[in-house]
């Protein structure tokens, strides 16, 4: 009985281990900034628009239901392409600090 309650203990503590051990150093993809998440939705809305193009001239949606939605997906474009033009034409901002003060380069 004790084998296989300490089988249990080293299997679970090693399971613990596993989930929840963080290594020194993660690798992280880019940062994904503001301008670059409005151009990933900007394409989206497109193939959004694109989509429900296709499926009304197949028949699957009447003719209202494809205005309101070609509606909302036609305002919903105008605003991202307003916030990238914002932002595109904003100052630059300043640089950022080391996250290390004091830490030699």
């Amino acid at each position: 009985m004790s084998v296989a309650l300490l089988t249990c203990i080293v299997v679970t503590l090693a399971t613990l281990f596993y989930v929840f051990y963080l290594p020194g150093v993660l690798h992280l993809g880019p940062e994904k900034t503001r301008l670059i998440y409005l151009r990933e939705r900007q394409e989206v809305v497109y193939d959004n628009l694109r989509d429900l193009n296709f499926e009304y001239k197949a028949g699957k949606f009447p003719e209202n239901d494809y205005l309101a939605m070609k509606t909302s997906l036609e305002e919903e474009a105008a605003g991202v392409l307003a916030e990238i033009d914002r932002l595109e034409h904003a100052p630059a901002p300043p640089p950022r600090l080391r996250k290390n003060k004091g830490a030699r380069v």
